[in-house]
């Protein structure tokens, strides 16, 4: 591997991020209170974003120069390394921001206090690249909206990210930007747009920043001031969730709101090849499109559930529903509270159709956005949503998950086996929308999955070092691994990750970026054939 030109590439991607901070950062400028220019940069609502910017720019600057001579050798090996090693990078220097925060705040000195805040630091800025939304921040609102701009705009950036990230990275350069854009595609629509990827790249953004764009202005008819629609913009079409209000989008209290946040999850979660066509005048794509049509039909059968449960049902018993773990239960009196106003929300067939579509739209597309509390959920819901987070948008999407092209192709090639069994002579390649896949394809996909469970499994057998309930321990690292943000129990949707050691923390941000980048561009770097 030519180290050089992955430095290059980690150094380009630093100069981007340097011009990214500026927006966020002028939000802090304007809302600083200290009387002078000095006060000002002092400011730690301020002062990390000027450092962060500096130090973006200046190492990119320095690495781009020297190591420019080193661009032209990029090939597949040195593609997975600027990908990987670009967004821990990322991480790192976009978390300067809060991490001084932090520490101007809450005047830690000691090095346990300065670990845990820039432990905090990476975890928040890393759910935010990996659009996962998990969150160590208890009071949302409290935080400077410098901040929480910064935040919300690591998910707008992340989210097409993993699409176009490699495209971007190498526009003379089709061996390894195609094959890193096949391995987020999977599907039959790994084709390009345009011959020339980088032009595809631009393609995807687009229409990326055209339904952005939609969204932001139906949230500011909906009531949103400009802040507030742009941030929760940013965590719907990135499907990240990260939130500006303590209750999420349930603190608007909109129908409006609620419905249009509904919709663009939706679309966030569907292939954005099939938003070009479409946007083109090709709506026959959209019944051609068989993950599409699995993905509508996963949905539309979770809602109905959903439904028909909440309404027919109800939630269970405060007794029952307080026995689930939480970091810091309430008061049984408040608790008996909250479930009365929990139940109010699906009290009638409209509100429990409201409440099951928002949420499990909101599950499957790995967004994490909430509207109630799904954990007193009866538990065949709280399980179902559960399965959901497993499977995630389609390929080409903004969505966490495994991806519906996965599961379908799967489902598929069970029932493959169980045909050979009782016909071992039979040819039966598997399909999808009549196009056959190749055995590798078939097989690749197959590994995925195991490795999907079996590093879940794994992360969660660390995590119940750390964390005393089993719910808690494997729905933090599903909520993690699968992009989501919320889980069950201690990390559900009303609870938060501070409360989690430091080791397990660092666990879970590992898990975030393996999600995020399809496991397999992670892993590969574990080699060391891959580095000779």
């Amino acid at each position: 591997m030519h180290k050089r030109s992955v430095l290059y590439g980690v150094a380009r991607l630093l100069q981007v991020m340097g011009l990214a901070l500026i927006p966020p950062a002028i939000i802090a400028w304007y809302d600083s209170t200290a009387p002078t220019a000095t006060g000002t940069l002092l400011d730690p609502e301020f002062a990390g974003f000027w450092i962060a910017i500096l130090a973006s720019v200046l190492f990119g600057t320095v690495f781009a120069v020297i190591f420019r001579k080193s661009s032209a050798t990029q090939t597949v090996r040195e593609g997975f390394a600027i990908v990987t090693l670009g967004w821990a990078v990322l991480a790192l220097f976009g978390s300067i921001p809060f991490f001084v925060y932090f520490l101007g705040t809450s005047g830690v000195s000691s090095f346990s206090g300065i670990l845990h805040a820039f432990t905090n630091s990476v975890f928040e800025i890393m759910s935010g690249f990996t659009t996962t939304g998990s969150t160590i921040l208890t009071d949302i609102e409290a935080v400077p909206r410098g901040l929480l701009f910064w935040r919300s705009l690591t998910h707008w950036l992340g989210g097409m990210g993993i699409v176009t990230l490699a495209l971007v990275i190498f526009p003379a350069l089709g061996v390894s930007g195609y094959h890193m854009f096949k391995s987020e595609v999977p599907g039959p629509t790994t084709e390009r747009l345009q011959p020339r990827l980088a032009h595809t790249a631009g393609i995807l953004w687009g229409v990326y920043a055209l339904l952005s764009l939609a969204e932001t202005l139906l949230l500011l008819v909906g009531g949103m001031d400009w802040f507030d629609a742009l941030c929760h913009t940013f965590g719907t079409m990135a499907t990240g969730g990260f939130s500006t209000k303590n209750l999420s989008v349930g603190h608007f209290q909109s129908d409006f709101i609620h419905w249009v946040i509904t919709a663009f999850m939706f679309l966030a979660g569907v292939n954005f090849l099939l938003h070009y066509n479409v946007l083109k005048g090709n709506l026959h794509i959209l019944k051609a499109d068989r993950e599409f049509r699995f993905y509508v039909g996963v949905i539309a059968t979770a809602t109905v559930i959903a439904t028909l449960v909440l309404y027919f049902e109800g939630l269970p018993s405060a007794e029952y529903a307080r026995t689930h773990f939480r970091s810091n239960p309430m008061p049984f009196e408040d608790f008996v509270s909250h479930m009365h106003v929990q139940g109010e929300k699906v009290h009638s067939l409209y509100g429990s159709f409201r409440e099951a579509t928002f949420q499990t739209v909101s599950i499957t597309t790995t967004t994490g956005f909430g509207t109630v509390d799904f954990d007193v959920w009866p538990s065949m819901l709280r399980l179902m949503l559960l399965v959901l987070m497993f499977f995630g948008g389609c390929a080409g999407s903004t969505g966490g998950g495994m991806k519906m092209i996965r599961i379908m192709i799967n489902i598929k090639a069970a029932w493959r086996e169980i045909i050979r069994m009782a016909r071992p002579r039979i040819i039966r390649p598997v399909k999808v929308g009549g196009v056959p896949f190749e055995d590798v394809r078939v097989g690749n996909i197959a590994s995925f999955f195991i490795l999907f469970l079996g590093l879940t499994i794994f992360s969660s057998l660390l995590m119940t070092i750390f964390i005393p309930d089993l719910v808690t321990a494997f729905t933090s690292v599903v909520a993690c691994i699968a992009n989501i943000g919320p889980g069950l129990a201690g990390v559900g949707s009303m609870e938060n990750f501070n409360w989690i050691p430091i080791p397990g923390k660092w666990i879970l941000i590992f898990n975030m970026l393996l999600g995020r980048l399809e496991i397999f561009t992670v892993l590969v770097l574990f080699r060391p054939s891959i580095w000779r």
